[in-house]
């Protein structure tokens, strides 16, 4: 009962936020905030929105079997975030974009456009799925199936209040309801670090130490290059998943274009891109500190990394103050992602797809229809989940990402036409080949492609856009 009642309450702020940002709202403010956002509050909001529900719930666990090195791809996410604030953003302020698949309708051409527009929505409807799934599925298991309530419920619920506070102020209510669930987050993070501190009576210089002797502080691999944890790998990875999956992303990259100028936008990008690293140590370093828990209580560690902190934090073994902290944190940390992600596949539809970018009742719509594929998208991946959550994640992404890494590479760096009637079929048959090499070069040496799978999609992308190119160029 305690648990809903912090739930009611933390979504009766919400709601008070979203009233007092929606007033005399448009779909200008709904898609582009009225480009009026306070560029250190979207920087702080961004942080949340980033790292959602899945990194509360899975990178504590990510200890048990790869250690820290999660910490290498967190490295390269920062020359990610500096290459997206200098050299995209500059692109997407020049022609006032309000989605950032525009440039390819200018660059490239119509199919162009609407096939990167596509694989966005795609994309971002099976990424954001993934994520909310993971909370819904640990919410439903320890807290909501003692009450007897369906997960079919709990979906269809939490989607629902999603959709209510999100509904009329659009992006601008999210920049500042983003703020206060990103607070909630870090601030139920802290918290329960504390509490397990506490539980192994440790004080923060001696909790430091234990974890930096622990066997999971392992950071860097750089002696197996095989391995998928080895650090050039991890690194390079990192710098094209942010490119990619925030520079290429509507939803990441709406909020940072309705800051007041560009360069509001590229402090913005760049604050939160050097916050992940430490943002990440903290989780890894509470997985770190809840298996030194378990040695100590005899608990059998869980065969799923997920089940790591949720094992601990949400069966009251550390107290019932933890189990709504975790509570907490796991809902902030995945409204703030699930809500912007409703609001920017609501924007590319009415912009990219059906391009009414005025009609205000496409957007109402398209809103509620968004919302209801969110929910089944949900229902689906709960029959099909069977891995390692944030690594399915990455891994799916390299295929839908893949031919936007290569739409954009092309269009930015050269200056050559191609074939805009064969890009469709280009960006479809990249992640085919893509996953064909994989699959052949498992069977035949046991080499699995990693997280460098989104680099191989956007170079068969971009080789199959340059292909296409010489017919324009020998037809002129």
């Amino acid at each position: 009962m305690t648990i809903l009642l912090t739930v009611a309450i933390y979504f009766i702020v919400l709601l008070i936020l979203s009233r007092l940002t929606s007033r005399h709202s448009d779909n200008d403010t709904f898609f582009r905030g009225n480009h009026r956002s306070p560029w250190y509050m979207v920087a702080f909001g961004m942080i949340g929105a980033s790292i959602s529900g899945i990194t509360f719930v899975s990178v504590p666990g990510m200890v048990l079997k790869t250690d820290m090195t999660y910490l290498q791809m967190c490295l390269g996410f920062i020359p990610g975030y500096f290459a997206v604030a200098f050299l995209l953003l500059p692109i997407y302020y020049k022609y006032n974009l309000t989605t950032i698949y525009t440039y390819l309708a200018r660059r490239v051409g119509r199919r162009s456009y609407k096939t990167g527009a596509s694989f966005f929505l795609l994309s971002k409807m099976t990424g954001a799925a993934v994520r909310f799934y993971v909370v819904c599925i640990i919410l439903q298991q320890f807290v909501l199936d003692p009450l007897h309530i369906p997960f079919p419920v709990t979906v269809v619920t939490m989607v629902g209040l999603i959709w209510l506070y999100t509904r009329r102020g659009g992006i601008r209510t999210l920049v500042w309801t983003d703020t206060f669930q990103t607070t909630c987050m870090f601030a139920a993070l802290v918290l329960i670090i504390i509490q397990v501190m506490a539980a192994l009576h440790l004080s923060v210089p001696e909790a430091m130490s234990a974890i930096a002797h622990d066997s999971h502080s392992r950071v860097f691999v750089m002696n197996d290059w095989v391995s998928r944890q080895n650090f050039w790998k991890q690194f390079v990875s990192g710098i094209f998943v942010v490119i990619v999956m925030t520079g290429l992303d509507q939803d990441m990259m709406q909020k940072n274009l309705t800051c007041k100028s560009l360069r509001d936008a590229q402090k913005d990008v760049c604050s939160y891109g050097l916050a992940f690293v430490p943002a990440n140590l903290l989780f890894l370093s509470l997985g770190t500190l809840l298996t030194m828990l378990a040695a100590r209580e005899g608990i059998a560690l869980p065969t799923k990394g997920d089940e790591l902190l949720p094992m601990f934090a949400a069966t009251g073994q550390l107290g019932n103050v933890v189990v709504v902290l975790f509570t907490l944190g796991i809902v902030a940390a995945s409204f703030s992602s699930a809500d912007s992600a409703l609001a920017a596949l609501t924007t590319s539809f009415c912009v990219d797809i059906m391009q009414r970018p005025d009609d205000e009742r496409l957007r109402r719509h398209t809103h509620i229809g968004t919302a209801a594929v969110f929910v089944l998208f949900i229902l689906a991946f709960r029959v099909l989940n069977s891995t390692s959550v944030i690594d399915a994640i990455y891994i799916l992404c390299s295929y839908t990402y893949g031919p936007l890494l290569g739409l954009f590479a092309y269009s930015l760096f050269t200056r050559r036409p191609t074939d805009d009637r064969r890009v469709p079929y280009i960006c479809l048959a990249a992640p085919i080949i893509c996953l064909a090499i994989d699959l052949v070069t498992q069977t035949m040496t046991g080499y699995q492609f990693g997280y460098e799978l989104l680099m191989l999609n956007g170079m068969l992308t971009f080789g199959g856009l340059w292909l296409a190119g010489q017919r324009v160029v020998k037809a002129s």
